[in-house]
């Protein structure tokens, strides 16, 4: 599944790619983002070794504000809420659900061909818990994450996107133990903006 996604992605950015970008800012457009990837246990005190394909929505605003440079490259912060689901190919649990919200700050190149992008948020959601010892202990779970990646611009409205995604999954002490979940992995994806 996740290979056929990475193909036709690929595909799609060939065929796009051919297209000079306009004269259309980025950040004066509202976007949705669809990311995928893979992240890998990296810490923690659960006991089970987890890989985790992760399925990212998010809604970027416009810029809410930002800095332009004499050379014509621009620093703009938007508004970011994402929809997340995971699916845990290992480990103890099957599937996490969840929402977030972050601040996504862009650098942006004079020709506004490419961008590199930040964001650090976190927010709520639920996992499958299956009462394992060392598995998440219960279904409520807080998620915190870290984004930092490179954007592409492929055609007007549509952008390229890779990046390096750490989440902590936990329950916020609310159980004892508190098996929490470091995971750090890349995603890619593709941006339109409307």
């Amino acid at each position: 599944m996740i290979r056929a996604f990475l193909v036709s992605l690929l595909l799609t950015t060939a065929a796009f790619s051919q297209s000079a970008p306009t004269e259309l800012k980025p950040w004066t457009q509202n976007s949705f983002d669809l990311e995928t990837g893979m992240l890998w246990k990296v810490g923690g005190d659960t006991t089970f070794n987890y890989r985790i394909i992760p399925l990212i929505v998010s809604w970027r605003s416009k810029e809410m504000f930002g800095f332009r440079f004499r050379n014509g490259s621009a620093l703009t912060v938007r508004n970011k809420l994402s929809a997340m689901a995971n699916w845990f190919e290992e480990g103890s649990e099957n599937r996490y659900l969840g929402v977030s919200g972050a601040p996504s700050i862009e650098w942006w190149n004079p020709s506004l061909t490419w961008s590199v992008f930040g964001s650090i948020g976190g927010g709520v959601g639920f996992v499958d818990s299956q009462g394992a010892p060392g598995g998440q202990g219960q279904d409520f779970t807080l998620n915190w994450y870290g984004q930092l990646g490179v954007s592409r611009v492929i055609t007007e409205g549509w952008t390229f996107r890779a990046s390096a995604l750490f989440q902590h999954l936990s329950n916020g002490g609310q159980t004892d133990p508190n098996p929490g979940l470091d995971s750090l992995g890349f995603l890619i994806g593709i941006s339109r903006g409307f």
